[in-house]
């Protein structure tokens, strides 16, 4: 009997669970499928006590009402971590099906995000995880927003003697450190100007107010108050307004809209200034449509732009973000190319090329010279002919201020294509490429995981000295290695991202027998097949007596990872076409555009390679 009484227990205690299960599982189709829901998108919000935050939520709300199609479901953490945490897993388990995720703590919620990463799309927001692991990253450039902030600081000041107050959000936070490195590498070779206090505020307005009040009846000789956010901008001037101080000017960041947003407090004269920081929530939802309807050109990283508002211009902006979009269906776009040096190049240039004539746009393609005067000369020749767009590829890194004015005089919008510049973003309006650091970064990796504790002496094989891609693989590269005193770069050589030259180069150092080398490092594919070319030709055998690492991840790269003689290579897509055409017609309609857009890229080594050279487009 009491057998009887236990087995019924058991059968009852699992049909309890059975039909729970199907309860759940009745709910979330439920959820997908009444009134024409197709798609249901998670939202996990780190809190709702920042007006940006809010704002970003509000931003979604309004964008997702341009698709029927779909719901989004939203959590807030409200600052806690462990509660992001538990939100994500609820959300991953009522069967969404893409994750859209605004982080509390990069560093404790990067292992959940890959986790989730592996069932669904992840798009996340403001803060990174660390690694690749997510579909699409969407924020700003919060270093290059601190570096703005201290330019201004110091136009404020000028040479006089001043003190400056940094006002912090969350302690550690990500946002935070970029900010303040950036704020303080302006200001360092400023001795004039010292940074006399830094508060932390947790970017809440009564918390800044009470803090600023306590270090100014401390210290009433301060020139400029940086706050992190507008929201403990305000916070700012209430104790400075409080204490009938004069003449502390007070910087924020966000520039929201409406009612002690940032823009309304510049154009009241209570901020000096602000930077603008946008959201990403509308872009969130559209990139997630496309995701989720997979379309194929989806970047792996959008950099949002920020701008500086003052007194000066702030009616200026507000009026450009009112105005009507305007529709242009007859677009020129100039492309100032150099000749080719690479197979890279010349699929990059076929890319922009079938994506032009796909989207309508006419393109006006130059094709001549090989160096930076010649470049500027084609764009030279754009500008003059009064193009609606340019677009180029930078050959090296500086030197571009003259003529990005020259277009910015004639009213030509610049996009750069593949490379960067190290002239001011007022100048261009959009760069879309690669994240060249990471490149390196992930070489460096390829190389410790092969390695490990042996010791590797390297050589370096270099592109076009000054170049984007010159300069930034390499940085990334080092900053890996730096701790790993097996690892020596020995020696290097210049190949400027040419096969012939690559192999010129590795064969002159091989010859000379000046140093052992049992890897080689080259910063594009050609050069590395050149290396491998030279490796054979003095008997050695590549794969085995010297590793040899590339960048770009073309077909011919792919071909000698079969064979095993090049063990890896890290992928930089030329594939830029479509998102230039993209960009060019965004432009064109008066819309707002991304500071960076980043390709999504991969890694190929032997366990991956094989499967992806029947793809390859190049």
């Amino acid at each position: 009997m009491i057998k009887y009484i236990r087995a019924k227990g058991i059968y009852l205690f699992v049909l309890v669970l059975i039909i729970a299960s199907s309860a759940i599982i009745i709910k979330s189709i439920c959820i997908k499928k009444s009134g024409g829901v197709e798609f249901v998108i998670g939202m996990s919000q780190a809190n709702l006590t920042e007006p940006w935050r809010i704002s970003m939520n509000d931003e979604i709300i309004e964008a997702s009402k341009k698709y029927k199609n779909i719901k989004i479901v939203y959590k807030d953490a409200g600052g806690d971590t462990d509660k992001q945490k538990k939100d994500i897993n609820e959300l991953v388990d009522d069967g969404v099906d893409l994750l859209i995720v605004s982080i509390n703590d990069s560093n404790k919620l990067t292992p959940l995000v890959r986790q989730v990463y592996k069932s669904m799309p992840v798009i996340v927001l403001d803060r990174a995880v660390e690694g690749y692991d997510y579909s699409l990253y969407i924020g700003p450039d919060n270093e290059k927003i601190g570096t703005q902030a201290g330019n201004f600081v110091i136009n404020l000041i000028g040479q006089d003697k001043g003190k400056v107050i940094e006002v912090q959000g969350a302690l550690d936070s990500s946002p935070v450190i970029s900010r303040s490195n950036g704020f303080r590498s302006v200001l360092k070779d400023h001795k004039n100007i010292e940074i006399s206090n830094t508060i932390v505020c947790n970017w809440q307005r009564d918390e800044a107010e009470d803090k600023v009040t306590q270090a100014l009846q401390a210290d009433k000789d301060v020139n400029v108050i940086f706050a992190h956010n507008d929201y403990m901008a305000l916070g700012a001037y209430k104790a400075v307004y409080k204490l009938g101080l004069k003449n502390i000017k007070i910087i924020g960041v966000d520039g929201l809209n409406g009612e002690n947003g940032g823009l309304d407090l510049v154009s009241k004269g209570i901020l000096s200034g602000t930077f603008t920081c946008k959201t990403g929530g509308s872009e969130a939802v559209n990139y997630a449509m496309d995701i989720l309807n997979k379309r194929s050109d989806i970047p792996k990283k959008i950099i949002l732009k920020s701008d500086k508002i003052t007194v000066g211009n702030v009616n200026q902006y507000l009026n450009n973000k009112s105005k009507n979009l305007v529709d242009n269906k007859n677009i020129v776009l100039g492309y100032a190319q150099l000749m080719s040096e690479s197979r890279w190049r010349d699929a990059n240039a076929k890319s922009i090329k079938d994506a032009a004539n796909d989207a309508s746009i006419n393109l006006d393609f130059r094709e001549e010279g090989y160096s930076q005067k010649d470049q500027k000369q084609l764009i030279r020749e754009l500008i003059k002919k009064r193009v609606d767009i340019i677009a180029f590829s930078p050959f090296v890194k500086t030197g571009w201020d003259d003529v990005l004015f020259e277009a910015k005089n004639a009213g030509i919008p610049v996009i750069l294509c593949d490379r960067s510049v190290d002239s001011d973003d007022s100048l261009w309006t959009c760069n879309i490429g690669s994240d060249f650091q990471e490149e390196g970064r992930r070489a460096a990796r390829l190389l410790i995981e092969h390695f490990k504790d042996k010791e590797a002496n390297i050589f370096e094989l270099k592109g076009n000295i000054g170049s984007a891609p010159e300069i930034e693989r390499e940085l990334g590269f080092n900053e890996v290695i730096k701790d790993h005193h097996n690892y020596k770069i020995v020696a290097e050589g210049t190949g400027n991202f040419n096969l012939d030259e690559g192999k010129e180069v590795m064969k002159k150092f091989l010859n000379s027998k000046n140093k052992k080398i049992n890897m080689v490092f080259a910063l594009n594919d050609d050069m590395a097949l050149g290396a491998i070319d030279a490796i054979k030709d003095a008997g050695l055998v590549p794969g085995k007596d010297i590793i040899v690492i590339g960048i770009d991840a073309t077909k011919q790269a792919l071909r000698s990872i079969k064979k095993g003689e090049m063990y890896s290579t890290v992928e930089c897509n030329p594939l830029l076409g479509p998102q230039l055409m993209k960009m060019a017609r965004l432009i064109m309609s008066g819309e707002e555009v991304p500071l960076k857009i980043v390709n999504a890229e991969d890694v190929f080594t032997k366990v991956n390679s094989a499967k992806e050279f029947k793809n390859r487009k190049y």
